[in-house]
């Protein structure tokens, strides 16, 4: 009996396991950005990089990843030197733009993604994790930011998988 009941166990271990490893799996691909929208407080929602952001989202199969956001129509530098770019510009790339990179697990049981972020353009998240819970239908990706990067509400992001 006990070793009937350690292989039942087992085998419900290894289907979560399975389950965990193909949530992952179907993960796996490179996405562009449908919408980036900040949520406020109250339920409304505005659009964070404009009406035409465009970002890339890769997901490898060995758990590294790459994220950029950009807001459609930044201004290019008069100088056509990012070195000496105005206030006005810098403000311009810096408040239009979202890039992180470094490693990701994958919670099933909350269906959540965990960007372990190595490196940023928004400095506070280096070296932290940053959870979001998300869903996946046929070859769209969303998922919740609980903390937009603007500090204000938080932010759900719309992926298509890129062919």
């Amino acid at each position: 009996m006990r070793t009937l009941l350690s292989a039942v166990g087992l085998f419900v271990l290894a289907g979560t396991v399975a389950a965990a490893a193909q949530a992952a799996k179907d993960l796996v691909g490179s996405y562009t950005l449908v919408t980036a929208e900040n949520v406020k407080p109250d339920g409304a929602k505005t659009p964070l990089f404009g009406a035409t952001p465009r970002g890339y989202l890769v997901l490898d199969g060995t758990g590294r990843y790459v994220l950029a956001v950009t807001r459609g129509g930044i201004p290019k530098f008069a100088s056509s030197n990012r070195q000496t770019g105005t206030p006005d510009e810098n403000r311009f790339v810096v408040q239009g733009t979202i890039a992180h990179f470094g490693k990701y697990t994958v919670d099933q049981e909350d269906k959540s993604i965990v960007f372990h972020i190595e490196n940023s353009t928004f400095p506070n998240w280096e070296g932290t994790q940053q959870k979001r819970a998300f869903s996946l239908s046929g070859d769209e990706l969303r998922y919740t930011v609980p903390v937009a990067s603007t500090g204000a509400g938080s932010a759900e992001l719309v992926w298509r998988r890129a062919r």
